[in-house]
């Protein structure tokens, strides 16, 4: 998948945390309609983070992925549903074994009118878990993106330990659960 950040007025851009980077941009690079995945840091105050840094804890970044889309194609409410799906939104700082503020759930917003339709998802996936959901909705802030070697790093690694013991789960779960949803090119 490229990783121009452009932006035309036909595509949106949603920035979410569900976790390592590397399982979430998996995912979202076999969704129809998603036009780009990018892995990065948001929502910290360390400027131009490093991987290093963000492991740390200290920089208060997160990792995330930056999708741009098509919403004739799919729509934020089906992005959101996906993202809901492939990772525990009621655990605070973690997911599974991965713990810090790094891997914390999050909505960013680009867009101040993606707000209403994101805190509607929101909502109903917390009423759905009897109000356990520890995820944040902010607008986006310090975003970069990370570097080269996270890129598509499931596709360049997908024999490596993490990435066949968590990474591939989390994609099968995507193709079963959203068969319609999968790119077919």
């Amino acid at each position: 998948m490229t990783h121009t950040m452009a932006q035309d007025r036909r595509t949106q851009i949603i920035t979410l945390g569900g976790g390592c980077f590397w399982c979430t941009e998996a995912v979202f690079v076999r969704v129809n309609g998603v036009l780009d995945v990018e892995s990065g840091y948001c929502n910290g105050h360390t400027s131009k983070p490093s991987y290093a840094d963000v492991c740390t804890g200290d920089t208060g970044h997160n990792e995330v992925v930056r999708l741009v889309f098509d919403p004739q194609v799919i729509s934020l409410r089906e992005v959101l549903e996906i993202f809901f799906v492939i990772h525990d939104p009621t655990t605070l700082n973690r997911q599974g074994n991965d713990a810090g503020t790094q891997y914390r759930s999050g909505i960013y917003l680009s867009d101040e009118a993606d707000r209403e339709v994101a805190q509607q998802v929101l909502d109903e996936v917390n009423a759905a878990l009897s109000g356990r959901v520890v995820t944040e909705l902010k607008n986006l802030d310090n975003y970069s993106a990370a570097e080269a070697y996270h890129q598509d790093y499931f596709e360049h690694n997908p024999t490596q330990g993490y990435c066949a013991f968590v990474v591939a789960p989390k994609v099968q779960k995507f193709v079963q659960t959203f068969a319609d949803k999968v790119r077919r090119d």
